[in-house]
């Protein structure tokens, strides 16, 4: 069993120990079994710690920490592989491990918070790089006035300087369980409580800091909805919050700068420049129409008769949204009349509703003779067919013409 001087002590940044077990892991990686250690294994949330572990003509870059009776240290080798019994120094990455103790740390009072304002439980929670989750089982509808609450008593709590204290207990004291916020069923060995002031009290085998001073301060950055029963939450505390606090203004100052008009608020520039691309759609739609007008007539006039139908084909630059938009009005307007399409990559067919022949069968028998695959229904039908759009063209009215003469 591995020795946890991270309980111990989690302010140990450096520390000796023994080499009990070495593997190998691929691509130049090892695992590293250690007599005891100070690199927190990855669990409850919080992610393993990093470091670097060095021993005589060797380094471990260590990356993942896993285990929990068995502490395995993983990461890449520089130099010789370790070998059992050789004694070696830990080195801990204190900047990565510090700045997760303050967010869990975190995490248990905001947690603590909801709880107690709105009887939501926590029922997940996640650090990451750059921010951290919670998953609260709660029915009603959070609000960002019911957020601002939270995030304005969570602080309180924080800088209330409140000591934090961790005890282990065998069997649970009658006065522990009736403040825990998270019930325990059974204890199986040891429990770790974590009590923050009297703000929470809660089972957690994470590293945390000694006082919710520092932590600094916590910053909700979004929630939502997950499902009918569960919302998340992001968060972030500490340096964590500066950093993500500073991208969030370096984004909204880089923004302004793009907008004509410079001056805050954001968000009435932003009203403006929605107001004065609705303008610019409006008259991109009446000159939209007014070029599908002249581009009906003139494939109007060019189009074919193949029995009692009129056959339009245009070669067509446009993407195919546009060109299918078209094709919906042109068809629409022009009784009798089947539009045969062929753009860049794709392969659109129409009908009137007046005309006796399915698109979607247009289509499977064209794509049957020159390759491609599509679908649609027997008002149009589109897809991929492997030819020139010469040969597209003349084939569809060839195969056209065959299904009007059965």
């Amino acid at each position: 069993m591995t020795e946890k001087l991270f309980y111990k002590d989690p302010y140990l940044r450096e520390a000796t120990a023994k080499v009990e077990k070495v593997e190998p892991a691929g691509n130049g990686r090892v695992k590293v079994l250690l007599d005891r250690t100070i690199f927190y294994p990855e669990g409850g949330g919080q992610p393993s710690d990093r470091g670097i572990i060095v021993g005589g003509g060797f380094r471990v870059l260590v990356e993942k920490v896993s285990g929990k009776k068995e502490i395995w240290h993983e990461g890449k080798l520089e130099g010789r592989l370790p070998e059992a019994g050789e004694e070696v120094r830990l080195i801990l990455d204190w900047g990565w491990r510090y700045e997760n103790m303050r967010q869990h740390t975190g995490q248990h009072i905001l947690s603590a918070i909801i709880k107690g304002l709105y009887g939501a439980e926590t029922t997940g929670f996640q650090i990451f790089e750059n921010y951290n989750k919670i998953e609260i089982d709660y029915s009603g509808e959070l609000t960002w006035e019911m957020i601002n609450e939270i995030e304005r008593k969570t602080n309180e709590a924080i800088w209330g300087d409140l000591p934090v204290e961790i005890e282990e207990y065998q069997y649970l004291p009658e006065d522990v369980v009736r403040i825990l916020r998270k019930h325990v069923s059974k204890v199986h060995d040891r429990i770790r409580i974590v009590k923050i002031g009297t703000v929470d009290a809660t089972p957690c085998g994470g590293t945390h800091v000694r006082s919710t001073r520092e932590i600094g301060f916590l910053k909700i950055l979004g929630f939502y909805r997950k499902s009918r029963k569960l919302w998340r939450i992001e968060f972030v505390a500490g340096n964590r919050a500066l950093r993500a606090l500073n991208g969030i203004l370096s984004d909204y100052w880089e923004a302004l700068d793009e907008m004509p008009n410079k001056n805050p608020p954001l968000v009435e520039r932003i009203k403006e420049l929605k107001g004065t691309i609705d303008k610019l759609e409006a008259e991109k739609d009446e000159l939209r129409g007014g070029l599908w007008e002249w581009k009906g007539k003139y494939i109007q006039e060019k189009a074919e008769k193949i029995g009692d139908v009129k056959v339009a084909t245009l070669i067509e630059e446009e993407p195919m949204k546009e060109a299918q938009g078209f094709a919906v009005k042109f068809v629409e307007k022009n009784p009798g009349t089947v539009l045969l399409v062929a753009g860049k990559n794709y392969v659109l067919f129409a009908r009137n509703e007046g005309v006796n022949v399915s698109m979607r069968e247009l289509f499977e028998r064209v794509a049957s003779k020159l390759g491609g695959k599509g679908g649609g229904t027997d008002n149009l039908a589109r897809g991929k067919v492997d030819a020139e759009p010469e040969v597209i063209l003349e084939t569809a009215k060839d195969v056209l013409k065959e299904l009007l003469d059965t």
